[in-house]
Parts: structure tokens; sequence; C-alpha cells
């Protein structure tokens, strides 16, 4: 017998997801892992496991039968088109931005007077893929479809507050709340586009453009409304 192209197959990948997960937040394997490739080493080999475990995940769900929990309806399809705008525009500045909070570049050249998408939200690629995940759900009303994006949009949800604890474990009170006070002091909208930067928002509406070209040939569906 085999899983391939069962929902048991996405049973599996989401439970291997989920538990590599875990499994990071676990302060001794954390701690070993690092000593043995470097801090750096390790958000490497942890950021490359994870994005083979999503592709497995989603190659899964593309497999598995569709049991339909609910119809889509045509403004449905409106919801992932618009919220894969926002998520691109956070996930491309938020992933070639210094940022001592969250998943991204390392906080080395982060500066809390010019902190970028940092100014909107500490975890700018944690809010992408809830936004993602939370997005995708909505038209898609199969049980194949909700078991990968619910649990997907709700690890996003809890993401922020487990990276807080850590970056707060890590930096020192004192230190984190100098950064953060500083980063999320009032801005305008202007003073925000300036220091993202016209090519980060280029990159991100180039991220947008392939993903709406590519997602039929892909994924076997039109992303367009």
């Amino acid at each position: 017998m085999t899983l391939t192209g069962s929902i048991w197959h996405l049973v599996a990948a989401l439970a291997v997801f989920l538990a590599s997960h875990s499994l990071t937040n676990l302060k001794p394997f954390r701690e070993r892992a690092q000593r043995l490739v470097g801090k750096r080493g390790f958000y490497g080999v942890y950021s490359v496991i994870s994005i083979i475990l999503l592709v497995w995940m989603i190659a899964a769900y593309i497999a598995s039968p569709t049991v339909v929990v609910w119809e889509q309806q045509p403004w449905m399809r409106w919801v992932p088109a618009t919220a894969m705008l926002a998520a691109c525009l956070l996930g491309a500045t938020g992933l070639s931005t210094p940022n001592p909070f969250s998943i991204g570049p390392s906080g080395s050249g982060f500066d809390p007077e010019r902190p970028g998408i940092v100014r909107l939200t500490r975890h700018p690629v944690i809010w992408a893929l809830a936004l993602w995940a939370g997005g995708h759900a909505v038209p898609n009303g199969d049980v194949a479809a909700l078991m990968l994006f619910v649990p997907l949009f709700g690890l996003a949800l809890l993401g922020p507050r487990i990276l807080d604890a850590k970056r707060r474990a890590a930096l020192g009170e004192a230190e984190w709340r100098r950064l953060a006070d500083a980063a999320a002091r009032p801005w305008r909208t202007a003073e925000l586009l300036r220091e993202v930067g016209a090519g980060r928002l280029v990159a991100a509406l180039a991220v947008y453009g392939a993903l709406i070209l590519l997602h039929q040939p892909v994924i076997g569906v039109s992303p367009l409304p």
C-alpha cells in the first residue's frame, strides 16, 4: 500500500513539518545543534529543511483526493490574490532587512533609527506566511486544503509570541526593549517607504508577478479571480 495520492500522505507530511518545528524549539536540541554547526549554520539548515518540507506538503496536498466542505464562491478568489500581494511585500522586504527580532537576515547591521519594514511589524516574514495560509484557506474549502492551510495559519499566529520570547532571552530584556521601542516609534507612510527602498518594493512586485504566472503551470489552478 502506498501513501502517495491519499489523505494519509498529507497527514504524514504535516506531521513531519510540525514535528521539525517543535524539535527546533526545544532549547537543549537547539543549543547542541548550534554548537555543532554554528548559529548561522543552524538557521541555514533549518531554513532549507523547512522549505523542503513545505514543498512536500504542497505536493501531497495537490495529490490528495477532494472532499468538499464548502463550495467556492466567486468573491473568495479575490482573497488569496489580494492577500498574496501584501504577503509578497512583507516577505521580500522582511527577508532582505536586518532584523534582530525574527526570521530573516541576522540583526547585524540593524539600525533602530531606520528599521525599514520592522517599523510596521517585528515579524514581517511570519505575517507573510499567515497571509499566504489564511488567504488560501478561504477559496479552498476541501478537507485536504484545510488540513494544509489551517495548521500553518495557526503556527504563523503563534510565531510572533514564540520568537519574541526567544529574542528577549537572547538579547536580554534591556537591549530587546531598547531596540523594540526605537523601532516602534510613530512613523509616516512616506518615511516607511523611503527606509524600505524602491529596490525591495520592485523585488516584491516581481515575486508577486512570478507567482501569478507560475501558479497554474505548477499548481494546476489559475490564481486570478
